[in-house]
């Protein structure tokens, strides 16, 4: 069983306005309302395209109650901890340019934060947990370290999607796999990615400090793969971008599914590759007829 853990979740409140003015009133012409938060992004995608996971994390007040609705109507399993705080609004404004405004995240207490490390302590070495997403400012800040290393001992794998020091952190540790874009990348090493085969060296380094597999993103520059005996790159495909939201995490999505279906790790990526590409081309998360459209204009290659 695939687990997906977002510590820090909210409602993104999507408001379309066509030439914002600082200081005036500005009227939107449309807005969206969606559940918010990598992990939870990561449980959406997957559901879409045919995988079952289970949603953890934390969660309270009538925002929480939303998000646990939206993702009922979806069909996505969750046991989110209740906390007393009302979950975080993030309003992301989308005009000339896009702005965003996020909400502070809950306080969790250490009872909560035991209840969680339980969870985790429940999973089996046939389950996977996806840690994604930014800790909230109350965890200590080697939290996720505290999580890998229990799934260590239970030979759970383990998923991130997150930057930072939360990154660097869980270098070292048994990692299933990681997905940081060409920015994170060159910051973990002080160096700045500009080609794939940057990519792929300092990808390389990461395999070399226990990671099993690395799909680094370069945006409109395409997406380049490192595992143990494989370096590609894949390239993305033409369209209107109109959402940067979520695009990285559907690459996630889209790559642990096509495992989950037998796929080899080419048509996996490549499968990672049209998922985060079709989230970009969408208001929401991308669907999988949208992926499907993708896959024949992704191509992959060996990068020397």
């Amino acid at each position: 069983m695939i687990y997906t853990c977002t510590l820090n979740p909210s409602i993104d409140y999507i408001m379309n306005v066509e030439a914002f003015e600082a200081g005036a009133l500005n009227r939107a012409k449309e807005t969206f309302y969606y559940p918010g938060g990598k992990g939870i992004n990561v449980s959406r995608v997957m559901n879409r395209l045919g995988v079952k996971t289970k949603a953890l994390g934390y969660i309270g007040g009538f925002t929480g109650a939303f998000v646990q609705q939206f993702l009922n109507q979806e069909a996505i399993d969750h046991a989110f901890i209740e906390t007393s705080q009302t979950t975080r609004v993030n309003v992301k404004l989308k005009s000339n340019n896009e702005t965003e405004i996020n909400g502070p995240g809950a306080e969790i207490s250490e009872p909560l934060q035991e209840e969680l490390l339980e969870q985790v302590k429940n999973l089996s070495n046939k389950d996977t947990l996806v840690l994604a997403g930014s800790l909230p400012s109350s965890l200590p800040s080697d939290f996720y370290i505290t999580m890998a290393s229990i799934c260590a001992e239970n030979g759970t794998k383990v998923v991130a999607d997150t930057s930072g020091k939360a990154l660097e952190q869980l270098l070292g540790h048994p990692l299933f796999l990681l997905k940081p874009n060409h920015h994170e990348l060159g910051e973990l090493f002080n160096v700045e990615i500009d080609t794939k085969e940057k990519a792929a060296l300092y990808g390389r380094k990461l395999i070399q400090q226990g990671v099993e597999h690395v799909i680094v993103s370069m945006g409109g520059e395409g997406a380049v793969y490192v595992g143990r005996n494989q370096e590609m790159f894949a390239n993305v495909p033409q369209g209107h971008v109109k959402n940067s939201v979520g695009a990285g995490d559907s690459v996630v999505s889209g790559f642990l599914a096509g495992l989950e279906k037998d796929e080899p790790i080419e048509q996996a990526f490549r499968y990672g590759v049209a998922s985060g590409s079709a989230t970009a081309f969408q208001d929401d998360l991308c669907q999988k007829e949208d992926v499907e459209r993708l896959l024949t204009e992704i191509h992959v290659s060996n990068i020397n």
